[in-house]
């Protein structure tokens, strides 16, 4: 079966980096067909294979697919109005993160850290087998415990839509419309990157 090619949008680069980041970005327009099973598990992998501290692997994920409308329409009814497009998607994930180390009695600090990696691994997949994963913050954290029996001392981080490219034509919301369309923006790398001590501002990026 063939599906829409990845959505391209202009990266305004000021030096080149690896074709797989320089193409991800958030299109909100999917498709549901379905995804193959083995890319889903795919996606896992790589979020397995992040790299963590003292690799406590502190990443959890709680995911449906549409063909188990129960879940699917659970996980869905935690987004806030504004990501309502995510609905339309085949997967949708919830990541969480667990706050302590499981083999050891002591606190993880780097646990949200870890899991953005994951979860950037996760999503860089996605981009790499042709699909459009979404990172949403809007969505209701303490439904998401209620919903879906997380522990209390677990985090929700995330929610995740990911399927394959739909037609942005046939978004009718304006909101949606414009994050399809707006141009992508980033800080220069001079406000983040601070040569020797915090905050220097060298003109040179090397």
């Amino acid at each position: 079966m063939s599906h829409r090619l990845y959505p391209k949008k202009e990266t305004p680069l000021d030096y080149p980096i690896d074709p797989l980041i320089e193409k991800r970005w958030s299109p909100v327009a999917f498709s549901s067909e379905p995804i193959e099973p083995e890319k889903i598990h795919s996606l896992f992998e790589a979020m397995r294979w992040a790299p963590s501290s003292g690799n406590g692997q502190p990443w959890r994920v709680i995911y449906a697919t549409q063909d188990e409308q129960e879940n699917f329409d659970r996980l869905a009814s935690l987004l806030d109005e504004g990501n309502g497009y995510a609905k339309r998607t085949y997967l949708l994930l919830l990541t969480c993160a667990l706050p302590r180390f499981e083999d050891k009695d002591r606190e993880n600090p780097y646990w949200q850290h870890d899991t953005g990696l994951g979860t950037q691994n996760l999503i860089l997949q996605a981009v790499a087998m042709n699909l459009i994963a979404h990172p949403m913050a809007g969505f209701n954290k303490e439904r998401a415990h209620e919903l879906l029996g997380i522990p209390v001392d677990v985090e929700p981080m995330v929610m995740i839509a990911v399927g394959y490219p739909g037609d942005g034509e046939a978004l009718t919301d304006e909101r949606w419309v414009k994050k399809q369309q707006q141009p992508r923006q980033r800080k220069p790398v001079t406000d983040f990157a601070f040569r020797g001590k915090w905050n220097s501002k060298v003109k040179s990026q090397i």
